[in-house]
């Protein structure tokens, strides 16, 4: 590439820059980009890029993997139901002591002194209380958000620092500790923020007309356009949960939500700073 084209694409970027400045962007941080080295090194490049240029983008954060590694060595069994971690309280005890300690720590230590972290416990960020489904199944210490103080997160970035956090909660009557989805604490987190922008990054390209077919890809789509979408069977599965968080945060007054690929290097700056998108966007 040569100089000429690489200015094209730093004025490319400029209305995006322009749009974002000193907005808040939240990013669930999860999948293969992780795990991957190659993939974490450039979202975390991404991430302090766009700090640097004045976007205040959260992190969010899980690590189911780390958790069923720690459980595994600590001979703790664990099992889903319905796609949750069935989650005792001897399991709590690991998932806070992973996500909160481990993951978040060795995340934070790759911002270059510009990340702070944080969890759902800090200044009471998330208060949840157990999460209940129609099948009356009971998941332990899984909780469901019911209250979202989001004070300290602004605190962090009125600082100047990028906050990082993991995906626990305080009980709401009761001195317990949660696991929470990362999705829903993001995308609750992003409504509370007033964000203007939700990312979702998954290990699939977006929502897909044929899951089996990325060129199905559906790349625009509003709230009002996803019930229909449920009945037909085309947002169905795991997918669904990741929809449901993308429309109550646009509900809720996040501008867009995107579900997009994180396996994809730097697909946040390619989300966010580029005429071409990626993923889903929902509006």
């Amino acid at each position: 590439m040569n100089p000429i084209e690489q200015a094209g694409i730093l004025i490319e970027a400029l209305p995006y820059i322009r749009e974002y400045h000193d907005q808040i962007v939240v990013i669930k941080y999860g999948g293969n980009a992780m795990i991957d080295e190659d993939l974490k090194k450039a979202v975390i490049q991404d991430v302090l890029l766009l700090h640097l240029v004045g976007i205040h983008v959260v992190l969010v954060h899980g690590g189911g993997p780390d958790i069923s590694r720690m459980l595994t060595k600590t001979n703790i069994p664990s099992h889903f139901e319905n796609g949750l971690r069935v989650t005792s309280q001897e399991t709590m005890e690991v998932v806070q002591m992973v996500l909160c300690g481990k993951v978040n720590k060795d995340l934070v230590n790759l911002f270059d002194g510009l990340g702070v972290g944080l969890s759902g416990l800090d200044g009471g960020l998330f208060r949840a209380i157990p999460h209940q489904d129609e099948t009356g199944t009971d998941y332990g210490y899984v909780g469901e958000i019911q209250c979202v103080d989001p004070q300290i997160v602004l605190d962090v970035i009125d600082k100047g620092y990028i906050p990082v956090i993991s995906s626990v909660a305080s009980g709401m009557d009761e001195p317990s500790t949660y696991n929470i989805n990362a999705d829903t604490a993001a995308s609750k987190l992003a409504s509370a923020l007033h964000a203007k922008k939700l990312i979702l990054l998954t290990d699939v390209p977006g929502l897909m007309e044929d899951p089996n077919d990325p060129e199905t890809l559906i790349k625009q789509l509003k709230v009002s356009e996803v019930p229909a979408l449920v009945m037909s069977g085309i947002i169905s599965g795991g997918m669904i949960p990741k929809v449901d968080c993308c429309v109550e945060a646009v509900r809720q007054g996040v501008e867009r939500a995107n579900i997009q690929d994180g396996r994809i290097p730097h697909s946040v700056l390619i989300e966010l700073l580029s005429d071409t998108g990626i993923g889903t966007m929902f509006s």
